[in-house]
């Protein structure tokens, strides 16, 4: 399984490594180092498989509260450390078809529009 990352939000700074190769089976650990507060905003984390479109995963608030996709929630935890300003990914029983460019993401919900088609 290989795995690649990109980061980047605005004016805000998100640094991830810049690849991960696991054996299937292996868990998944991927830290994001942001530069923001992350008691102040949720992190998210999104994965795009190759030739795919983008998959939220879920999104964390360094107080605690955390939100995931419903198929992906017994897969995926997402862990925030305030104090080291660190969103951590792990993912267990990882597979190639979990094979992805994986995003970090601050995510404000003042800055998202809601659209209701009928």
């Amino acid at each position: 399984i290989s795995i690649f990352f990109s980061s980047g939000v605005k004016s805000e700074q998100l640094t991830q490594p810049a690849s991960v190769t696991l054996q299937p089976g292996q868990r998944l650990t991927i830290s994001c180092q942001v530069s923001y507060s992350t008691g102040s905003y949720y992190t998210a984390w999104i994965r795009q498989p190759a030739g795919k479109g983008l998959e939220w995963i879920g999104m964390k608030h360094g107080d605690g509260y955390s939100y995931y996709k419903d198929s992906l929630k017994n897969k995926f935890s997402i862990d925030a450390q305030s104090s080291s300003k660190t969103v951590t990914l792990n993912g267990q029983n990882m597979q190639p078809e979990d094979s992805a460019v994986y995003y970090c993401a601050r995510y404000d919900h003042r800055n998202s529009v809601n659209v209701t088609l009928h």
